[in-house]
């Protein structure tokens, strides 16, 4: 089975889920990868905002908000399949949130209030040190990339959605 095949299967099951936004996951993801593709990003992080949500879809919910730590458990699945320029913007996105609250600090009000209550969950803003740390990892400005759009651009309801389709040649090409 394709890469794109099990996504499918994926966002057809606990993708219908909302977890406390007016989206579901799965449009969260395609809409997240379509701010990414109309911006002409990359085709890795296009690839990548679209599985960046895949963790909350493989292991039971913390609460009614998902697993709070979905970034190394997606990250994983799509190292599995994937290069790690797509792998790790998807295991560095909630890290990304914490570097940007602790960074910029009005970004906290930004956030969805669902967002919000995860940061508490995920371990609040980083540390000076820790967001020194996140900077130099590899792939850190694509996961800031990804978490900029999936919080201006990923929970718009009543957005026009496109379909996981409309990826597929994307996600085709790029698997490994």
């Amino acid at each position: 089975m394709s890469a794109a095949d099990e996504l499918e299967v994926l966002m057809d099951g606990r993708g219908r889920e909302k977890y406390g936004e007016s989206v579901t996951i799965a449009e969260h993801s395609l809409l997240t990868a379509a701010a990414a593709e109309q911006q002409g990003l990359h085709d890795t992080l296009v690839a990548a905002c679209l599985m960046h949500d895949v963790g909350h879809w493989l292991d039971e919910p913390d609460d009614g908000y998902g697993i709070h730590d979905h970034g190394d458990l997606g990250g994983d699945w799509v190292a599995a399949r994937f290069d790690p320029a797509v792998a790790e913007p998807v295991r560095l996105h909630i890290e990304a949130k914490r570097f940007l609250c602790a960074r910029e600090p009005d970004y906290h009000d930004h956030l969805s209030p669902a967002s919000q209550y995860t940061l508490t969950k995920q371990g609040g803003p980083m540390s000076p040190d820790e967001a020194e740390a996140f900077e130099s990892r590899p792939h850190a400005d694509d996961a800031v990339t990804l978490r900029r759009l999936e919080d201006d651009h990923g929970k718009l309801a009543g957005a026009e959605v496109p379909t996981l389709a409309h990826f597929r040649p994307l996600l085709d090409r790029l698997e490994t």
